[in-house]
């Protein structure tokens, strides 16, 4: 079982959760109390819903009922996020297959591969959230430091914070699924055995024992006493 893949799927799996929190979340943009003259009542808008609530915990929602008279940001980060969440349930599935751990995806190799465009996935599901939650946030920035926009001016909300931190996990994962196909591709250790050392003696005894001309001789008899100086 390969740590890193085990990481990266924590990784890619919690940021597909965030962005599904954040595709769902209704809190992309919020009033500003600096401009807004009654602080106890507040406006947030969604990509699906805006809302209105007050001090007291009222709570108004009212859906999109047209895409035709929504703004276009709006509808393109309603696009991005939703391609976002659907590479990234496909980048957890092929992940949950390129995992070694798991008896489906066949050899190796094979879910070597799988890995690698898991991980290919969820860096195209980061992207998707990162380019939609950066554009979402531009034209709320736009707008707020534009002295000539004359209407209710917004700041960031929670959601988008959320979107970038599941598209940062997204990437990260991605990543190291590309990465983790190197421990599949090693090849592996060659085993030796050892069969001991062969001492000199021994092996004159089997040459000379081959040639049928084998004499014991004494080994004390070879050597002087100047031979152990």
């Amino acid at each position: 079982m390969s740590r890193a893949q085990i990481s990266a799927l924590v990784f890619g799996v919690g940021g597909f959760g965030a962005l599904v929190a954040a595709t769902a979340s209704n809190e992309w943009k919020v009033t500003t109390r600096a401009s807004s003259v009654i602080t106890a009542t507040w406006v947030y808008q969604g990509l699906w819903m805006n809302c209105a609530g007050n001090a007291l915990g009222s709570f108004h929602c009212r859906p999109h009922f047209t895409i035709f008279k929504v703004e276009g940001y709006i509808q393109a980060c309603r696009g991005l996020m939703i391609a976002a969440v659907s590479l990234g349930f496909f980048g957890s599935i092929f992940a949950l297959f390129g995992m070694k751990c798991t008896k489906v995806g066949g050899s190796d190799k094979a879910k070597a591969k799988i890995a690698c465009l898991a991980g290919i996935v969820f860096i195209l599901s980061g992207l998707c959230s990162m380019t939609g939650c950066s554009l979402y946030a531009n034209k709320i920035t736009t707008e707020f430091f534009d002295p000539l926009y004359v209407e209710q001016k917004y700041e960031l909300g929670a959601a988008l914070f959320i979107g970038w931190a599941g598209a940062s996990l997204c990437i990260i994962g991605g990543v190291i699924f590309c990465f983790s196909i190197s421990d599949n591709t090693k090849p592996p250790r060659m085993g030796y055995a050892y069969n001991g050392a062969t001492s000199v003696l021994s092996s004159r005894t089997k040459y000379h024992g081959a040639g049928g001309d084998f004499k014991t001789t004494n080994p004390s008899k070879q050597f002087d006493k100047n031979a152990y100086v």
